[in-house]
Formats: structure tokens, C-alpha cells, sequence
């Protein structure tokens, strides 16, 4: 799914274009070289000691006389801009300041030390190859996405806690973007797409979720939406929860009637309520549609999620009647 073609670009207008910015990682790459600064003496306390608390730092001790440190230094430089933020590279030349090397015990140059949490973690000497800098790097701050992933994991959550307080357009957002880094992520697929029914865009919430990779369409997350979207379809077609209450109110045992008014409870969003038509049905008629309220139950649960206090409290009243 490319950017082009992904179905919420442009939707809730212009926000939810994923420009919201929200950490490093899923930010564009910076500039060329804005991992990579110079420092002194005075300020190595500041551009070293104090950032190293943030994220690793890697300090490069050389002299503008070295040969070795002339071959390390495009080999270095070009591995820390891959890197994207992972780790910082810090430069001191140490004709100009030599004081820091010399308390550090280096003795030859070029070198390279880490300094992680304001302390010197690992390091190396000479003009190594490429992937010993890579490897090195991974060492230091972990393989390379480990962070990245992380923190898209830490984005949709807040998604999902938007989207759960009635944010829609933030909540989509923050879909978006993660969707912009990651187009095979299935929670922000998912979540996209329950943005989309909150917004009664059915018809969209659907083809963010059709021609997907035939591994990610299997997706609990994604199929839960699906039948999200069948229920609403069907709800529809079920007449008016008016009508279907005063028949009710008329013959209470008319279950055929409470299982229609308990689908479209539940496609309103009143998920007790839904919930308690049918264990009322349970209780009366277990037989009736050979235990349908019972399988309409579960087909609930299974949109509603493990975790939702509908869900929850649903469960501890089934269990109640089924075991006591």
C-alpha cells in the first residue's frame, strides 16, 4: 500500500494528512551531519556528559595530521547518519584539546568511545571497516529498529486512548502517521479504520481494510473491524429499536424480537445493554436458535475485545449462569 493510494489520506479534511510529529523516529531523516557536531574542552561537560543521559554518544579523538583518522571519518560519518538518531557522533581534535584524551588514557589515534548514562561504556581504536562500526553501533543502542518500533508501539496505544475518549481526528492522526512509517502496521491499520466507522465513513473504514496481504487480513484486530462493519450492515436492517421495544413490552419472551433490539444496542455503542437482552435469553430459553444468544454473545465479544469492561462484565455474569 503506498502513500498515494492509501485510503485515509486526505480523510477528516486536512487533519489527517500525518503530519503530527511525535518522536524521532517516526519523524523524516534529518539533514546530513546533524548527528554529528565538534566539541572542546569547556563544552565536552555539555555535548558529551550531558547528552550521553539522553541517547549514546560517540566521541572521535583525532588530528587533523592522522591518516588513519582521514580514512575512518567518511566511513564513520556515513554509518551515523544511517543510523538516523540512534547514537550521536561528537568530534574533538585533540591538537586543540588534548586535556580529555589525555584524562581518558588514549594514547593513539584515531579512537572512538561511547558514553552512555555520562560515562565511557566501550570503544574502539583505529580506521575499522564499516560493518565493525555498524556492529559497535548495535551494541550500544541496540539493533538497528529496536527503537523505532518501540516507539510506534507507544503511538498507536495513545491512538487507541484517543480514540477511546472520542479524539477521532487526533487519534487518526497519530493512525496516519504511524501508517506512514509502517503501511503493514495492523493496529494502526485497524484503528484507522474504527476511526473511519466512528465518523460514519463505513464505506472507507472498509477499503482501508480490503486487498491486504493475505497474512496481515488475518489479523484478530482486523478481522474484529470487519465484523465490526458486518454488524452495523446488519443492524440496519433490523427496523427501528423503537418498534422492537414495544414488542417486547407487549411479549416479553419474544426473543427473536430482543435478539434484533440487542445487535442494534450494540452497534449504538450501549454494549451492557446489548449484552443483557441477550442473557436474558440465555436465561429463559438456552435452547432458542439452538443457543443463539449465547453464539451472538461471543460474536460480541470478539469486536468488543478481551480487555473491555463490556467484555469483562458480560463474562463474569455468562460464568455466573452457565457454572453456578
Amino acid at each position: 500500500m503506498s502513500g498515494s493510494d492509501n485510503p485515509y489520506n486526505g480523510s477528516f479534511g486536512n487533519q489527517m494528512t500525518a503530519t503530527t510529529s511525535f518522536g524521532a523516529a517516526l519523524e523524516p531523516a534529518a539533514a546530513t551531519g546533524s548527528y554529528i557536531t565538534e566539541t572542546t574542552t569547556a563544552n565536552f561537560a555539555k555535548d558529551v556528559i550531558e547528552e550521553s543521559r539522553k541517547q549514546p554518544v560517540l566521541v572521535d579523538f583525532w588530528a587533523p595530521w592522522c591518516g588513519p583518522c582521514k580514512q575512518l571519518t567518511p566511513v564513520l560519518e556515513k554509518v551515523i547518519n544511517e543510523a538516523k538518531g540512534r547514537v550521536r557522533l561528537v568530534k574533538m581534535n585533540i591538537d586543540d584539546h588534548p586535556s580529555i584524551a589525555g584524562q581518558l588514557g588514549i594514547q593513539s589515534i584515531p579512537a572512538v568511545i561511547a558514553f552512555v548514562n555520562g560515562r565511557p561504556a566501550d570503544g574502539f581504536m583505529g580506521a575499522v571497516p564499516e560493518s565493525q562500526i555498524q556492529q559497535f553501533i548495535d551494541r550500544i543502542a541496540g539493533p538497528a529498529g529496536a527503537d523505532e518500533a518501540a516507539e510506534i508501539e507507544a503511538v498507536v496505544a495513545e491512538a487507541a486512548e484517543l480514540l477511546a475518549a472520542g479524539n477521532i481526528n487526533e487519534a487518526a492522526q497519530l493512525y496516519g502517521a504511524v501508517m506512514q512509517a509502517d503501511p503493514e502496521n495492523a493496529k494502526a491499520l485497524a484503528g484507522m479504520a474504527e476511526c473511519m466507522i466512528a465518523a460514519n465513513q463505513h464505506q472507507r473504514a472498509r477499503e482501508i481494510l480490503t486487498e491486504l496481504p493475505e497474512e496481515l487480513a488475518k489479523d484478530a484486530g482486523i478481522q474484529a473491524v470487519l465484523m465490526k462493519l458486518e454488524q452495523i450492515e446488519e443492524a440496519r436492517k433490523l427496523g427501528d429499536p423503537v418498534a422492537l421495544e414495544r414488542e417486547l413490552a407487549a411479549n416479553p419472551d419474544d426473543h427473536e424480537a430482543r435478539i434484533k433490539l440487542a445487535k442494534i444496542r450494540n452497534v449504538e455503542g450501549r454494549r451492557d445493554e446489548a449484552a443483557d437482552h441477550l442473557l436474558l435469553i440465555m436465561r429463559k430459553d438456552r435452547a432458542f436458535d439452538d443457543d443463539g444468544a449465547r453464539r451472538q454473545l461471543l460474536q460480541f465479544f470478539e469486536v468488543w475485545g478481551f480487555k473491555d469492561p463490556a467484555t469483562v462484565a458480560a463474562r463474569r455474569k455468562l460464568s455466573a449462569m452457565l457454572f453456578s
